[in-house]
């Protein structure tokens, strides 16, 4: 009995010290729930897209088709691709093939589940010296994908050998490559080991997707966070590819994409969000992104330069080093906020959105642009930053969705008239509207351009026309690109272009290519020089601050401008520089 005391003493000693670390345990897991991703699909991402499913050897032997062979006659291996089981299903897999040195340390396994002969049969006991020791699983539909022969054939009962019945059908004809939203390339990281959702749960967003349902999808059936049935979607309208069927998104769509991650950042359900697109896009989209979404949360941005299937694609590595950027919070300042706005996290590196373009067609295409940084840190050897930003970006941007104003005035030219407008910015929720996006048009110039005889601007025909064009939008711009680190147009093409700023279009002057120095600001000009931006980063920045600030003043009259009125829009235009070098 006292033996017995004794131990209840200390069974409650032991309790007594353990249970409050494991009610601390508890609380923290309590507390500390599963983070969630918000996945955000955009246009013509390679990193969602697939090589095209061809009728596999298997098919074309069942169904007494011509093989798929080289170019030398021998017969192609199939390759499996990922599919759903729509029964449970019995398989022996031979014991020791998972790699070539398993038997050679066979004897620190476990038996077999039993032996397979010459003729197919299972048993539980060998037999004979050529039954082969396996294991007997059940693969059930709820375990997910497996990768199987694809035995898709057309209608007519023909293999299909690329992704229409014929090359030159029309895409009436034609199946697609690229997935409706990221959730099933998802599945399928996680199906080859990536382990993704044991790190977060995922929220798959359709905001400007490559993919869409021709005939529309019921709600019951969505993989998508939306709400209701999916309406017949067409190709350009509402899903943009490219390859033989290509689509190219318009400038409306820049709009939608904000709208889609404010709204989601906006929730609280998330720790951060991944946009997916095209590679060579994706660059100024990140930029626009960092600009307009008022977020203290991060942002990353993920492409590849290989589609999926294609031997090493490089899109799944880089989405799981975002979801682990996201997860490790280096991102995060002493108070929790994003101190490096929207990144491209590509190849192990995490590049700034603002300086980063591509520079060649394959991993590690990806060059920094504008001479001073551009890359915030790396991801080999775990989230490491070395460089922090001083650029506004996110919560601290002047031109952040949220900053901008409801309405602002525009101008229109109308046989010869201008008129003054009002464009509405945002919708009664804050968001922005599709239809206030601006116009912003790119030149390049250069010296050694103009005819012999001094300069003449009316010789600018394409620049005379492309600022009437312009004319006709309510907000509209200029972004020229000149010689580096000058930003030097030849003195026609500036003349011409002083003519858009007297007729009220901001110009962005920029250095050619991705010039590593800074335009120096002339506070004597007219002009807004674009610091040390790329010419496209130029258009997106522009494409902001005009939403922000309107058009220039307008002179009376653009061929003899007033002192007063080329000082009311010098005025204006650094208002406009103070974006340009900050942002």
């Amino acid at each position: 009995m006292k033996a017995q005391r004794r131990h209840a003493k200390k069974l409650v000693m032991l309790v007594c010290i353990f249970t409050p670390n494991l009610l601390f345990i508890g609380m923290a897991q309590a507390v500390d729930a599963k983070p969630k991703i918000a996945i955000f699909s955009g246009p013509t991402a390679t990193i969602q897209n697939n090589k095209p499913l061809i009728t596999s050897n298997k098919a074309r032997e069942q169904y007494g088709l011509p093989l798929h062979k080289d170019q030398w006659g021998d017969v192609t291996a199939d390759w499996p691709r990922y599919q759903r089981l729509a029964a449970p299903v019995t398989v022996y897999v031979e014991q020791f093939t998972a790699h070539p040195l398993e038997a050679d340390v066979k004897e620190l396994y476990a038996a077999p589940d039993g032996y397979v002969n010459a003729e197919g049969e299972f048993s539980k006991t060998k037999t004979s010296e050529t039954d082969k020791p396996v294991y007997a699983l059940t693969l059930k539909p709820e375990d997910g994908l497996y990768a199987l022969p694809y035995m898709g054939r057309q209608a007519n009962g023909q293999p299909w050998e690329g992704v229409a019945t014929d090359p030159k059908a029309p895409f009436s004809q034609s199946r697609q490559t690229f997935v409706p939203d990221a959730s099933r390339i998802f599945e399928e990281i996680e199906r080859n080991g990536g382990e993704i959702y044991s790190k977060a749960n995922y929220d798959f967003y359709r905001a400007v997707p490559a993919g869409g349902y021709n005939k529309g999808l019921p709600k019951s059936k969505r993989t998508d966070v939306g709400e209701g049935d999916i309406s017949p979607e067409k190709l350009g309208e509402n899903f943009f590819s490219y390859g033989p069927y290509a689509a190219a998104q318009g400038r409306s769509k820049m709009a939608v994409s904000v709208n889609y991650v404010q709204k989601a950042m906006n929730s609280g359900k998330y720790a951060g969000a991944i946009w997916l697109e095209g590679s060579p896009s994706v660059e100024n989209t990140s930029y626009w992104l960092s600009l307009m979404v008022d977020t203290k949360l991060p942002l990353t941005a993920n492409s590849a330069h290989r589609s999926r299937g294609e031997i090493s694609p490089d899109g799944d590595a880089n989405i799981l080093n975002s979801i682990s950027f996201i997860l490790s919070k280096v991102w995060a300042d002493e108070q929790g906020r994003n101190q490096l706005g929207t990144v491209l996290v590509q190849d192990e590196i995490i590049y700034s959105a603002r300086e980063i373009e591509k520079g060649d067609a394959h991993p590690g295409g990806y060059v920094v642009t504008g001479g001073y940084g551009g890359i915030f840190g790396s991801m080999t050897a775990g989230a490491y930053l070395t460089n922090v930003p001083t650029r506004k970006h996110t919560w601290k941007s002047d031109v952040r969705v949220s900053q901008l104003p409801m309405t602002i005035n525009g101008q229109i030219k109308r046989k010869g008239k201008f008129e003054t407008v009002s464009v509405a910015i945002k919708n009664a929720d804050g968001e922005l509207l599709p239809a206030a996006i601006p116009k912003v048009s790119l030149l390049k110039g250069d010296s050694w351009f103009d005819d012999d005889g001094g300069p003449n601007p009316s010789n600018e025909k394409g620049i005379i026309a492309n600022i009437e064009q312009l004319l006709t939008y309510p907000l509209a711009g200029l972004v020229g690109e000149g010689t580096a680190p000058y930003s030097s147009m030849s003195a026609s093409q500036d003349r011409a272009l002083e003519k858009a700023v007297l007729n009220g279009l901001p110009v962005v002057k920029t250095a050619r290519g991705d010039a590593s120095g800074l335009v120096k600001v002339n506070p004597n000009n007219l002009f807004i020089e674009g610091n040390n931006l790329t010419t496209t980063k130029a258009r997106v920045l522009l494409t902001g601050a005009i939403m922000k600030l309107g058009p220039l003043p307008r002179a009376a009259n653009p061929d003899q401008p007033t002192t007063a009125e080329t000082d009311a829009i010098k005025k204006k235009i650094n208002l406009y520089q103070e974006i340009f070098q900050t942002h």
